[in-house]
């Protein structure tokens, strides 16, 4: 029996035989098999647990036996197949050591019964003949359509056996079935070959074609779905054999592992075959690898360590502090040395005061400002530094900028008025430190005067009910319920119904003028009609039961807010953690679900929790977040982390926000931008309009906000950007303005040493080493024009990765 709950990597062995507990012993899966029917088959696993509790598949490696043939058969691979009733043994033998696993098998004289359900539409699946890009795409492929997935298999019964002239599914003659014919290539198909005649898929559809294609009404279903193994560490390069068992109500079970799905939701870390074959590749991490059988998934989580390192103990190779700052560190310190992961440095003062302002306020120190921080000699100055930057104004305009984008603050819909209310009732929220809790709530249960109410201006971005409950459901639960919207959802357990009971909440508002304004109601019955079925769905949360509520939407918001929702807290903690440390414990951090599952889930239960401690107040947790080891690494890999990205065992770069980047531009020039329809001397990150037109801006992947993805904000560097900022005429207007930043210092620095150092306190926010001071020292004495030469300084400093990330 295999344990079904996540348990600590260092109990792997509990996971096997008792064969395998010792050192060094085999182990195997399953311990015994038992088969039913003709044919029944049934997939080995062989492997060995080391005494560091990594795993070693050894599967493939193997070599089998049946020690009676009348039983059973076993090939290369492992696979047993029945070939008649009786008990017999299979040898597995690695090396001088032989394993041997008991086989019962019976019911061979009975033809294999096959049901459209579980045997047909997995086959279907498998081979990917509903996929989206073949016949599951909603127009079809070639006058023949079927659902994505399986997920409907009436319908696909239908279109299988009842549509097509009779010449898919031809009972009296299978092997003339178009079916098959064009599945197995004997009829052109423009699939190709899926399904060659000696395969068992081919034949199981086959015996149900001969049998009479029923649908049967009456038929075992998939109870649960049983992978094995659950959790593995693996080494670079290795690689792993999974299985995957169905259990059915009736009381049997099946290996289904030729018909599940695989995906692995790292590739670079590992992929994974049709077959269930994994392949570790050579970086460090924490890798998910989903198995879906019709609407049942589970997962394996495999951890990637490093080789050994000889002085990680002592850790060595960093002057990282070894204690602790917090429970952050006791967590990542945990996983790197589950994954023999050294940390990098921890950055110096410099680095710090720039990546803190860059990531707290948007907004580059000035030279003022990181000379009074970088001469300060107080122990604790950054986190005073963090106390500063948490109450200054910039913070609530950098951080509304940021939710504005995710909660369609969209002039082009609303109207210049509706879109800054509802902007500036953002910013209020953020500038009176709103606990994050009731600031989703306030959204989702809107109601009243929208001049009341101005959040209730999502309900005029975002009109149908579907989307409402989506873009809402993505925004505070980190869940993408729109793949739920037509079938069940293909990467998570969302069913078709979850997804309509959530859209049932908001199908009830409505906006309507009156005499006092525009006033949002709620009318009606929250209840919607199954789009397959046409049965009633009452409005209720993921996974719960029908609201009997009269105020549905407020019951909602108590449910998505609540210290109890299992994502809200750890969704919007994610969403913070990612804005800080480049990758979120999720990632995307909007695609919270059972097959993506946390680099580290320890980790994020201790921020969920300690933010809900707070009462969901966001700058609590940021000074937890920044007062942390983690956060405060350096960017600098050592030979043992630089292909880490995913632990954070180094800081990684991170591209400026187009905003961001503009500001500190003109913030190091003194020459401000001017906005479309706004005044000279407003700053790119107070603009609460995406839709005011601006080259830079759109082109360094300012999001239209048109949806709730965090993706629609583009932070990937491009070939355009660099030649951009490179040779852009506006960019070198600003360096070269006669009353810019750079001309008064050329004016006011007589001494080049001091000018130089101004420089880069103002561009880097750190002082310049002797070597960079006497290069442009060296520069500017030998320059025709003194003027022209701190703009080539300018320029220098303008383009370079260190002004352009933050590291």
């Amino acid at each position: 029996m295999i344990v079904r709950h996540v348990i600590p990597l260092l109990l792997f062995t509990l996971l096997l035989p008792s064969s395998a507990a010792a050192e060094g012993r085999l182990g195997w899966y399953p311990e015994s098999i038992s088969l039913s029917g003709q044919d029944a088959t049934q997939g080995l696993l062989v492997e060995r647990i080391d005494a560091r509790g990594h795993g070693q598949d050894l599967t493939h490696v193997a070599t089998y036996r049946s020690l009676d043939e009348t039983v059973c058969s076993v090939d290369q691979n492992g696979i047993v197949t029945a070939t008649g009733n009786g008990t017999t043994i299979i040898e597995a033998t690695v090396d001088d050591s032989v394993i041997q696993v008991p086989i019962h098998v019976a019911n061979t004289a009975l033809p294999p019964k096959r049901h459209f359900q579980t045997d047909v539409v997995p086959i279907l699946t498998r081979y990917a003949c509903n996929s989206s890009g073949c016949h599951g795409k909603a127009e079809g492929q070639n006058g023949f359509k079927l659902s994505v997935f399986g997920f409907d298999p009436i319908a696909d019964y239908a279109a299988l056996v009842q549509e097509g002239r009779g010449r898919r599914v031809v009972i009296a003659a299978p092997d003339r079935s178009l079916l098959l014919t064009k599945a197995s290539g004997v009829t052109a198909h423009g699939g190709g070959v899926r399904l060659e005649p000696d395969m068992h898929a081919y034949q199981a559809v086959r015996d149900w074609i001969a049998t009479g294609a029923k649908f049967d009404t009456d038929y075992p279903e998939v109870e649960r779905i049983e992978l094995y193994p659950r959790e593995r560490i693996l080494d670079f390069g290795s690689t792993q054999q999974v299985r995957l068992m169905a259990h059915f109500d009736d009381g049997t079970h099946r290996d289904v592992t030729p018909l599940a799905r695989f995906h692995s939701n790292n590739e670079a870390l590992a992929t994974v075959n049709d077959e269930g074959f994994i392949q570790v590749g050579s970086a460090p991490g924490h890798v998910a690898i989903m198995a879906s059988f019709l609407e049942k998934m589970e997962t394996l989580q495999i951890l990637i360590p490093n080789p050994p390192q000889p002085d990680l103990a002592t850790n060595t190779h960093s002057s990282q502090p070894i204690e602790p700052k917090n429970f952050i560190d006791e967590h990542i310190d945990r996983r790197l040395g589950q994954l023999n992961l050294l940390p990098s440095d921890q950055c110096d003062d410099a680095t710090y005061l720039r990546r803190v302002h860059l990531d707290i306020i948007g907004t580059l120190p000035t030279p003022a400002e990181a000379r009074k921080f970088l001469d300060d000699p107080s122990e604790n100055k950054r986190a005073l530094l963090v106390d500063e930057l948490l109450e200054r104004p910039e913070y609530a305009t950098y951080w509304s900028l940021k939710w504005s984008d995710t909660l369609r603050v969209d002039r082009g819909i609303l109207g210049h008025k509706a879109a800054y209310a509802y902007y500036r009732w953002i910013r209020e929220s953020f500038e009176n430190n709103r606990p994050l809790n009731e600031f989703a709530a306030d959204i989702i249960a809107a109601n009243g005067a929208v001049k009341n109410a101005p959040q209730a201006n999502f309900y005029k971005a975002v009109t149908e009910s579907g989307e409402r409950s989506a873009v809402l459901s993505q925004v505070f639960l980190g869940l993408r319920l729109e793949c739920a919207e037509c079938h069940h959802h293909p990467f998570d357990r969302i069913s078709q119904t979850d997804y309509h009971g959530m859209r049932a909440f908001f199908e009830t508002v409505s906006l309507k003028p009156t005499a006092r304004g525009e006033m949002m109601m709620s009318e009606g019955d929250a209840k919607v009609k199954h789009p397959r079925s046409g049965n009633d769905i009452l409005a209720r949360p993921l996974y719960g039961a029908p609201t009997a509520s009269e105020e549905p939407r407020r019951e909602l918001a108590t449910w998505m807010t609540s210290t109890s929702n299992p994502w809200f807290s750890k969704n919007i903690s994610n969403r913070i953690w990612a804005h800080f440390m480049g990758r979120g414990l999720v990632d995307p951090v909007d695609d919270f679900r059972a097959t993506n599952p946390p680099s580290n889930p320890e980790l994020l239960d201790g921020l969920s929790q300690s933010f809900a401690k707070s009462g969901f107040d966001a700058k609590t947790l940021i000074r937890e977040i920044v007062a942390s080891n983690a956060y405060q690494r350096s960017t600098t890999p050592n030979a043992n982390n630089e292909r880490d990205e995913q632990n954070y065992s180094r800081a990684l770069f991170r591209r400026l926000d187009a905003e961001v980047l503009l500001d500190a531009i003109c913030q190091v020039t003194g020459v401000p931008e001017k906005f479309e329809a706004n005044p000279l001397g407003i700053r790119a990150i107070e603009l609460w309009d995406s839709g005011s037109r601006h080259y830079f801006l759109k082109l360094f992947g300012r999001p239209l906000r048109k949806t709730a993805c965090e993706c629609e904000r583009n932070v990937d560097a491009s070939v355009a950007q660099v030649l951009h900022v490179l040779n852009s005429s506006e960019l070198q207007n600003k360096l070269s303005h006669p009353n810019g930043q750079l001309a008064q210092w050329a004016n006011d620095h007589r001494d080049n040493t001091q000018l130089v150092d101004e420089l880069y306190l103002a561009f880097y926010g750190r002082r310049p080493t002797d070597q960079e001071v006497n290069n442009a020292v060296n520069y500017l004495e030998n320059g025709a024009d003194r003027k022209t030469a701190v703009e080539d300084l300018g320029w220098s400093l303008l383009n370079s990765y260190e002004f352009l990330f933050n590291r």
